[in-house]
C-alpha cells in the first residue's frame, strides 16, 4: 500500500488563518507540510489559491457543506452555497475531493433520515465529476448514536452510498462514538481515502446523544497526536487506501502551529506518511 501524505485541516487554525492567510500557510510550509485541507473556502478561492501557490502548498481535499443549509461548527454556523458553487471554488483551488463535514444529529436517528443523507450525497457524484472532483463525507460522533438491526447509522449510511463516494474518518470522533476504531477503518476498505489524525481524552459521553448538553470546542481535552486515548497508529495501519492523513484540532492544547507540527513529527517518525 502506498503511504498517505500528511496534511492539516485549516479549521485547526481558523483564527490565525483569518487574520493572515499567507503568514499562516508560510508557517505550515516551514514546518514541513506540503498539503492542507481547506475550510470555508468557497467565498474566496482565488485568494486562497494564490496564497497556497506562494507558500508552495496544495489543498487536495477540502471541507464544505453539501447536505445542509448551514455548516455547523462548535463555535457557530456558516451559511452554505449551492453545490455547483462549492465545486467551482474547489476546482479553482485544485482540490480532488470535497468532503461534507457535518450533518445534524437528529437526521441520523431514523432509517429514513440516514437514507435521505445517502441519497443526497449520491445525487452529487456526477455533478462533482463534471468539475473533475469527487465527493465524500466526514464524520463526527452523531453517526454512531442510533442502531438499526445491529448496524450503526454510520454503517447503514455507508451501505447505501454510491461506490464513488469517498469517506474521511475522524478517528477521535469515531472513538467518542464508541467504535473500535482500527476495526472500523479496516471495514471501510478502499473507500476510506482520508482520516483525521486527532487525539485527546475522549469525552465521557457522546455529546450528540439525545439529551446531551450543548458543548463548544473549548470544552474538549484534545492533545498532540500520540499522547491521548485514540489508537492512531493501529488505525493508520489498518487502512488499505488512505491517501491523506490530516492533522486536526477542534481545540488545540497550546500554540496551534507547534501542535500541528508535533502531529507531523508523529506521522513521519512513525513511518505513517510518505
Amino acid at each position: 500500500m502506498t503511504l498517505p501524505e500528511a496534511s492539516v485541516q485549516l479549521y485547526s487554525l481558523a483564527k490565525e488563518f483569518a487574520a493572515d492567510p499567507q503568514a499562516s500557510l508560510d508557517r505550515l510550509a516551514a514546518a514541513g507540510f506540503r498539503n492542507v485541507e481547506a475550510f470555508d473556502f468557497v467565498g474566496h478561492p482565488t485568494e486562497i489559491r494564490r496564497a497556497l501557490d506562494a507558500a508552495g502548498l496544495a489543498s487536495p481535499t477540502g471541507h464544505a457543506p453539501l447536505l445542509t443549509d448551514e455548516l455547523w461548527t462548535p463555535d457557530g454556523s456558516i451559511p452554505t452555497p449551492e453545490p455547483a458553487v462549492v465545486f467551482a471554488a474547489a476546482a479553482e483551488i485544485g482540490m480532488s475531493t470535497v468532503f461534507d463535514p457535518f450533518v445534524a444529529a437528529d437526521r441520523w436517528l431514523t432509517e429514513e433520515g440516514v437514507a435521505d443523507i445517502a441519497e443526497r450525497l449520491n445525487a452529487l457524484v456526477d455533478t462533482a465529476a463534471g468539475f473533475g472532483l469527487s465527493v465524500g463525507y466526514h464524520n463526527h460522533a452523531q453517526e454512531f448514536v442510533a442502531d438499526f438491526d445491529g448496524q450503526s447509522a454510520y454503517e447503514r449510511f455507508v451501505s447505501l452510498l454510491d461506490p464513488r463516494v469517498q469517506l474521511e474518518l475522524d478517528l477521535f470522533w469515531a472513538l467518542t462514538g464508541g467504535q473500535d476504531v482500527p476495526a472500523l477503518v479496516a471495514s471501510l476498505g478502499d473507500r476510506l481515502t482520508a482520516v483525521h489524525v486527532k487525539d485527546g481524552v475522549v469525552p465521557a459521553s457522546n455529546p450528540w446523544a439525545p439529551g446531551a448538553a450543548e458543548f463548544g470546542s473549548a470544552s474538549l481535552d484534545q492533545r498532540r497526536a500520540g499522547t491521548g486515548d485514540v489508537p492512531l497508529a493501529a488505525a493508520l495501519e489498518a487502512g488499505t487506501a488512505i491517501r491523506h492523513a490530516v492533522i486536526e484540532f477542534d481545540h488545540a492544547p497550546g500554540d496551534v502551529f507547534d501542535d500541528v507540527a508535533a502531529g507531523l513529527v508523529f506521522l513521519t517518525d512513525g513511518g505513517f506518511v510518505a
